[in-house]
């Protein structure tokens, strides 16, 4: 087994990083991978820079959507953050949001799950806000 067998933390996109991390394509991979495992779909929306694009992650059912971005949390550690806000948008607001994001960061990866949550499927911390 390798050093990272069993971790799907995210893609590292910092420079400054000292611990080695996962390439955004090979993570990404993993990622689909880990959906397919659970029985549950997953799609590459956007194929990104292979070695250190930011990955967001669509998670969507019943027509709606949370949008989720690798940042920093609210106690300094690394993980996944809703940026498309505390509540579900539809739909068409998440595809509005990565297609503004994708203007400004053409390197960008997405992913869309068909799932109500990203938790069980990555091993960072995910964002949560209560009484969502």
């Amino acid at each position: 087994m390798g050093r990272f067998a069993g971790r799907l933390s995210g893609p590292d996109t910092r420079r400054e990083s000292l611990e080695p991390r996962l390439k955004s394509e090979l993570w990404v991979k993993a990622l689909i991978r880990r959906c397919f495992a659970a029985e549950v779909a997953a799609y590459l929306r956007h194929r990104g820079e292979a070695g250190a694009g930011a990955v967001l992650i669509i998670a969507a059912k019943d027509g709606q959507a949370v949008v989720y971005g690798r940042g920093l949390m609210t106690d300094g550690r690394w993980g996944w953050r809703r940026a498309s806000g505390p509540s579900a948008i539809a739909a068409a607001e998440a595809e509005a949001y990565i297609e503004r994001q994708r203007t400004f960061d053409p390197d960008l990866w997405v992913v869309e799950i068909e799932a109500p949550a990203l938790e069980p499927f990555v091993d960072d911390p995910v964002e949560d806000y209560p009484n969502t």
